[in-house]
């Protein structure tokens, strides 16, 4: 392999740089579950996504809403009411994001080890 050839994977712009980027943006247990309902639903308070995931802590959904945020995948709005409104939704690298996750998914049902 020539060395121009190997800098198109390797090194701090190669392909491997930019999946291990996106990889660290869905890695956490419960990110792609919130990923999967916003796409179902166009906008949800934390109240919803919540009671849809049941297992999720309070704590660890803000903590992977606040990620998914700063990642720029999901957008916040706060409604600057009493009592507290906050929904969350995809913002449209999110959008563009999902079809990826379902070519993911596409990929891991046709490729099923063991079966």
């Amino acid at each position: 392999m020539e060395k121009d050839e190997r800098s198109v994977c390797l090194g701090p712009d190669g392909a491997v740089a930019h999946i291990t980027r996106v990889l660290n943006m869905i890695s956490g247990r419960w990110k792609l579950p919130i990923l999967f309902r916003l796409y179902a639903e166009p906008s949800m308070r934390t109240s919803r996504l919540k009671r849809d995931m049941p297992g999720i802590s309070q704590k660890v959904l803000t903590q992977h809403l606040r990620e998914l945020e700063s990642d720029g995948l999901v957008t916040r709005t706060d409604f600057g009411e009493l009592p507290l409104r906050v929904e969350y939704a995809l913002t449209d690298a999110g959008r563009d994001f999902m079809p990826v996750l379902i070519a993911a998914r596409r990929f891991s049902e046709r490729h099923v080890i063991g079966r």
